[in-house]
């Protein structure tokens, strides 16, 4: 449950989404995540339900929560 600090100042995140069955799913939550300030790529992947986000600093877990909720999905936690 941990962010990590990449070399050129982004954080990559892990969450946990649970919900997500196909790639529609998938850009779903990934369209809702990308309009954060602040994030600069997303990948969400049904099968394992992890949606890992780049941004350019700690994202507030209630933004992603939120904006998971808006796609129809759940955020359990981070990884």
């Amino acid at each position: 449950m941990t962010a990590q600090t990449d070399t050129q100042g982004s954080v990559t995140t892990v969450y946990k989404v649970s919900g997500m069955s196909c790639g529609h799913c998938e850009g779903a939550v990934s369209g809702e995540i990308s309009e954060i300030a602040g994030v600069g790529s997303v990948q969400a992947v049904a099968a394992t339900g992890e949606v890992t986000v780049v941004s350019e600093g700690a994202l507030d877990d209630a933004a992603v929560r939120a904006a998971v909720d808006e796609a129809g999905f759940e955020l359990v936690g981070r990884v």
